[in-house]
C-alpha cells in the first residue's frame, strides 16, 4: 500500500512569500510520488475521493501547482513534488471583467482560485472544441496552466463579439 503524503502537512511546508507566488520552478525536489487528489473539470479540487470544502486550501495548492514538461500536474515544495490528476484545466474562469472598446478592450478574468489576468498575448485567449462540437474557451493564467471559460462566461463574451471579414470568409471573436 502506498502511503498517501498529508495535505496539511504540505501545506505546513509552503513558503509564504511577501507578494506574489511562490516560486515553483526554480525548484527541484525529488519526486515523492503520487497524491490521491484530482481537479475535476468544474474547478472542484477533491482529496482522497471528497471535495476539500475550504476555499484557504484550495488556494494555497492553487499557488504551488505547476505542470512540467512530461504533461503532468504537480504540487511542488522546496522539499517535495507529487504528481495529482487534473481532468481539463486546473482553473475556471468564473468572472470576467471588460474595459474599453473595440480594439481598445481589456478583458480581465478572475479565477475560482482567486487569480487576475488580463487577455494579452502571454495570457492567450483560444477555444478547442470538444468530440461532440462544443466550443471549449481556455485563458492561459500562468506558465503551463490553464482555466477553462465557464458557460456564464462564455456567453458574456458572445455577447462582446464581433464578426469582420477575413481571408477565410467571415471570423467571429472578442477584442
Amino acid at each position: 500500500m502506498t502511503r498517501q503524503p498529508d495535505p496539511n502537512a504540505l501545506a505546513e511546508q509552503l513558503i509564504k512569500p511577501r507578494e506574489g507566488l511562490p516560486p515553483v520552478h526554480e525548484w527541484d525536489p525529488p519526486f515523492c510520488g503520487d497524491m490521491d487528489m484530482r481537479i475535476a473539470r468544474d474547478g472542484t479540487w477533491h482529496y482522497l475521493g471528497t471535495p476539500i470544502g475550504r476555499q484557504a486550501l484550495v488556494r494555497l495548492f492553487s499557488t504551488v501547482l505547476r505542470r512540467d514538461d512530461d504533461g503532468d500536474y504537480y504540487l511542488v515544495t522546496p522539499v517535495e513534488k507529487v504528481r495529482i490528476i487534473v481532468d481539463d484545466a486546473p482553473f475556471l474562469a468564473v468572472d470576467v471583467e471588460v474595459d474599453g472598446e473595440g480594439e481598445a478592450q481589456r478583458l480581465t478574468f478572475v479565477t475560482n482560485v482567486g487569480d487576475r489576468v488580463t487577455a494579452d498575448a502571454a495570457h492567450p485567449l483560444r477555444v478547442t472544441f470538444t468530440d461532440d462540437g462544443e466550443p471549449a474557451p481556455y485563458v492561459r493564467v500562468r506558465d503551463r496552466l490553464d482555466a477553462l471559460v465557464s458557460r456564464a462566461v462564455y456567453f458574456d463574451l458572445a455577447e462582446l463579439g464581433t464578426a469582420r471579414a477575413s481571408d477565410d470568409g467571415v471570423d467571429f471573436g472578442v477584442w
